[in-house]
C-alpha cells in the first residue's frame, strides 16, 4: 500500500487528486497540506512513502521542504507537482532530492502513473520537461548554473539593491559584488547594462 501525502496551496487540486485516488486499492492518502510546514508535520507523524508537493507554497517552499523530508527519511519519494517547467526549477528540485517532476496541466491519470512510478524506485518526468537538462554533470558545464552566492546576489538585485547595498548586506567587498555581476552576465549569456536586473525581475520562478 502506497502511503501518499499531498501538499498544494490550492485545495481544489487536492480535492481532484483525492477524488481520482479514492477507489485505488494500492494508494492511501495519509494527509494533505496547504503549506510546507504542515507537510513536514504530516511526514513526521504519518510517515508516507510518497510525497506529492507543489514548489511555491506559503511558509516553506517545496524545495526547502524536499530537503528536510529527505533528511527525515531519504527513502521517502518526493514528486514535484508544479506549473514551473524552467530549467532552474527542475534542477533545484532534483538537487533537493526529488524523484520526479510533473506539471499541473497533466491529466490526473498521469499524476497517478507518476506516483506509482516513483514509489517503485524509478524517476518520473513530465513529457513536457526537456530531459536533456537532467544530466547534472553536463548542465554544470553549460551556461545557466549559478553558485549559491550568485543566487543570493541575484535575489538582492531583483529587490533593487545597488552593488554597495549588496556588499553591505552580505559583508563582502563591492569589487566582489561587481565581479559576481560580470560572471553572472557571462554565465547567463546576458549583454548590455540593466540586462541582469531585467533577468532577475522577469524570471517567473523565484529563487
Amino acid at each position: 500500500m502506497i502511503r501518499l501525502a499531498i501538499a498544494e496551496d490550492h485545495q481544489s487540486l487536492i480535492d481532484g487528486i483525492k477524488l481520482l485516488l479514492e477507489y485505488e486499492d494500492n494508494i492511501s492518502i495519509v494527509g494533505t497540506a496547504n503549506d510546507g510546514e504542515a507537510l513536514l508535520d504530516i511526514v513526521k507523524l504519518k510517515q508516507p512513502n510518497v510525497v506529492l508537493t507543489d514548489i511555491r507554497m506559503p511558509k516553506l517552499d517545496g524545495i526547502s521542504a524536499t530537503k528536510l523530508i529527505k533528511n527525515i527519511d531519504n527513502k521517502i519519494k518526493v514528486l514535484a507537482f508544479t506549473m514551473f517547467d524552467q530549467t532552474d526549477a527542475v534542477q533545484q528540485m532534483l538537487k533537493a532530492g526529488a524523484n520526479g517532476y510533473i506539471l499541473k496541466n497533466s491529466t490526473l491519470e498521469e499524476v497517478h502513473k507518476a506516483i506509482l512510478t516513483v514509489y517503485k524506485g524509478e524517476n518520473y518526468f513530465d513529457a513536457n520537461i526537456n530531459t536533456n537538462i537532467l544530466n547534472t554533470e553536463a548542465i554544470n558545464k553549460k551556461k545557466g548554473i549559478l553558485t549559491k552566492r550568485q543566487i543570493e546576489i541575484l535575489q538582492l538585485i531583483a529587490q533593487g539593491k545597488t552593488s554597495r547595498e549588496i556588499a553591505d548586506i552580505l559583508f563582502i567587498g563591492i569589487h566582489t559584488v561587481d565581479t559576481h555581476r560580470k560572471n553572472m552576465a557571462r554565465i547567463l549569456g546576458l549583454h548590455g547594462k540593466g540586462e541582469l536586473l531585467r533577468y532577475a525581475l522577469d524570471k517567473k520562478y523565484r529563487f
